[in-house]
């Protein structure tokens, strides 16, 4: 059963057939027919995604085993200079709304990325500049993913997102391609699919 890990640039949609002119996940490598994105990233996002034909595995990547649920880690962009005390709102339950429908969030885990934090890889287009305006990013957690939560929940305490990235799922992540500087795929195998458990 393939499995196969790419990164997601910002602008491609989360699928394999383009749309009203927005890239489609195809043009990230030549994959077989049979897989498909486990869990989705928007078209705004980017950062790593797994592709599989794995029933057992997409199972395990979105409800976790044994109680236990897979951490998601993202990088993330927001305007305004939050500080510990506010991204502790991230640990408690949060009222919010996607496509009409409240949720309560499960508990996640946010803390601050040092100040000279560089992303992987540059954006294009790069996010808007406002000079009288800091930015900040920040390294959020969640083991659940409703509808751009992420974006959701960094508005909701006041600092919206810029830029997302998904740095990681379970103990897989980026540095899997370590010198990646542009969309790029690959196979994975025994030992990198035992490091989504870790």
């Amino acid at each position: 059963m393939p499995t196969f890990a790419v990164i997601k640039p910002f602008g491609m949609l989360c699928q394999f057939t383009p749309e009203s002119g927005h890239p489609a996940l195809g043009e990230l490598g030549d994959f077989p027919r049979e897989v498909y994105p486990i869990g989705r990233l928007d078209r705004d996002s980017e950062g790593l995604l797994l592709l599989t034909d794995d029933n057992r595995l997409k199972r395990f990547v979105l409800e976790g085993a044994g109680g236990r649920k897979l951490w998601k880690t993202y990088h993330v962009q927001v305007e305004g200079a939050p500080n510990e005390e506010d991204l502790r709102a991230f640990e408690r339950p949060m009222e919010l709304k996607a496509k009409g429908k409240v949720f309560v969030t499960r508990p996640a885990r946010a803390r601050l990325l040092p100040p000279d934090h560089v992303p992987p890889w540059e954006r294009t287009p790069p996010i808007r500049f406002r000079a009288n305006i800091p930015t900040t990013w920040i390294e959020v957690q969640l083991d659940e993913g409703k509808n751009r939560q992420v974006r959701r929940m960094t508005a909701a305490i006041g600092y919206p997102t810029l830029r997302i990235i998904r740095h990681a799922i379970g103990g897989l992540d980026l540095s899997l391609f370590e010198a990646a500087a542009k969309p790029t795929s690959a196979a994975l195998d025994a030992a990198a699919l035992d490091l989504l458990k870790a």
